[in-house]
């Protein structure tokens, strides 16, 4: 029997999630939101990934500021004009798709905030271009040339966790299925554990310690204030000589652990363009399985996995419990109908797409039979 096309079980305070199966569609940034609101794209976006087989669908990594978003085109959900917009859009959404289990990636940008779009260069907005000021654990640029960012006070950090609190809440009301909360790829969580970002001399910089200190503080604050499925997104390794490592997130995964953290979701990179990224097939997949080894939280591992087999194979050698994609959804929605049918697993879907299987495959749905007039 397929384990990809296996069922899954998140528990959390509020009871379980069971996910159909073990396939994520990993958060992808759009660019496409107006002052934080989600719009028609988004709607179209979540609707179409929605209709994809897929076991969970995880929304785009939402600012929970408005400093706190990567480019001035980025979701948000930081008050009642946000959330009646993002929540207006997946309510849309979810009417026209199967029933499937969705979360959102809670963000902040740091220092790699007020930057351009992808298409348009995405390098640091200057004021006249409608950026802003970026806040870090300390006053390091991303990049060399870029000006500085302000270094979080003490109270700002605990006005930050406040933020991230009141944006929980409200991605409750909104309704999704769980949390993630954004750890990886340079940005502000990352920034904290990373010793190439993170250089303060208070209690919150210097040792690991000290540097993990504030990420342990925000997930107990979101842990209290909601009580759905909740995890982490966690850059593995900063492939930089001197920076966070591999064993690093394994412990700092068991320290989340009893704290309530139901799933870590494993990437690498983003701290520093100096980094040397050992890239290709299934390249995370040995960080995944260090973590989940050492913590056994259910873990998720994502970065070039593309075929059916590869992703069975992870799964089959306990590397890690659920394999998310990302662009590899935007290239073929119906990646997961793929999969079922190379593996013999079914899928939820749309009735109106039965029709378009050719016969071999119509056991993806299950045992259903497709009139034709």
């Amino acid at each position: 029997m397929s384990l990809l096309f296996s069922s899954f079980e998140l528990n959390s305070p509020k009871g379980v999630l069971e996910l159909p199966n073990r396939i994520v569609v990993a958060p992808m940034c759009q660019y496409s939101a107006i002052n934080g609101e989600a719009q028609d794209w988004h709607l179209m976006h979540w609707g179409n990934l929605l209709n994809s087989g897929a076991g969970l669908f995880i929304i785009e990594a939402t600012g929970v500021t408005p400093e706190g978003r990567i480019t001035p085109a980025c979701l948000g959900l930081w008050d009642d004009r946000t959330e009646s917009a993002l929540k207006d859009k997946l309510n849309r959404a979810r009417q026209l798709a199967p029933a499937t289990p969705v979360f959102i990636q809670l963000a902040h940008a740091g220092r790699k905030a007020s930057s351009s779009t992808p298409w348009a260069g995405g390098q640091l907005l200057s004021k006249e271009q409608g950026g802003w000021d970026m806040v870090a654990p300390s006053a390091i640029p991303q990049l060399k040339d870029e000006r500085l960012p302000h270094e979080l006070s003490q109270a700002e950090l605990t006005e930050l966790i406040t933020a991230f609190v009141i944006a929980a809440q409200r991605a409750e009301r909104v309704g999704v299925d769980g949390i993630e909360l954004h750890g990886a790829h340079g940005y502000l969580l990352h920034q904290f554990l990373s010793p190439i970002a993170n250089q303060r001399t208070d209690e919150y910089g210097g040792s690991y310690e000290n540097r993990i200190r504030f990420v342990l503080e925000l997930f107990k604050a979101a842990r209290a204030a909601y009580q759905g499925v909740l995890g982490i997104r966690i850059s593995a390794s900063d492939w930089i000589e001197g920076g966070w490592t591999p064993e690093e997130t394994a412990d700092f995964a068991a320290r989340l652990k009893p704290l309530g953290c139901n799933f870590v979701h494993i990437s690498s990179g983003g701290i520093s363009p100096l980094q040397k990224i050992a890239i290709g097939p299934k390249y995370q997949v040995p960080f995944a399985k260090i973590v989940k080894d050492r913590s056994g939280i259910p873990t998720m591992t994502v970065g070039l996995i593309t075929e059916p087999k590869q992703a069975e194979e992870i799964l089959q050698a306990g590397d890690a419990d659920l394999i998310a994609l990302a662009r590899a959804f935007l290239y073929k929605p119906r990646w997961a109908w793929e999969a079922a049918t190379a593996l013999g697993g079914t899928v939820p879907s749309n009735e109106r797409y039965w029709r378009c299987l050719p016969r071999e495959a119509q056991a993806i749905f299950g045992d259903v039979k497709v009139g034709q007039r």
